[in-house]
């Protein structure tokens, strides 16, 4: 991938980019949602570890430009501890807001971020209503 101008997003793009919260697999996830570009190619994959109605732990891994690896790595921070009922209220552009704004031509990286949690916390409702043993 070539090299891109860091000079167009905001310093939490940056240090998010920089130094990603939360990265790599997670072992005891209980949900999990994967979102593709496939305009650009950006991944990301969202796993979630939730107990008692509230996300306990969140990781990411993302392919993918640094406006996608700073609103995955964002994304997880912001999930970490919050109810999955309040989860399920955010939309993209509570990602965009909460990382300092995105450039235009980058808003679509703050898709990934809302529509893997989406899909990740279809995954988990489906799951735990499949009954007791799941």
């Amino acid at each position: 991938m070539p090299s891109e101008d860091l000079r167009a997003y905001s310093d939490i793009v940056i240090d998010h980019f920089q130094h990603p919260r939360n990265a790599g697999p997670l072992d005891d996830a209980n949900a999990v949602g994967e979102d593709r570009n496939p305009v650009c190619g950006d991944h990301m994959k969202l796993m979630l570890h939730i107990e008692n109605g509230a996300i306990a732990e969140a990781r990411f891994q993302t392919r993918g430009c640094p406006a996608a690896i700073a609103t995955s790595s964002m994304a997880t921070v912001m999930l970490t501890d919050m109810r999955i009922d309040e989860a399920a209220k955010l939309k993209r552009q509570d990602f965009v807001d909460a990382v300092g704004g995105l450039p235009k031509a980058k808003i679509h990286c703050s898709v990934l971020a809302a529509a893997a949690l989406k899909k990740a916390l279809a995954q988990y409702r489906e799951h735990t209503s499949a009954g007791p043993s799941a």
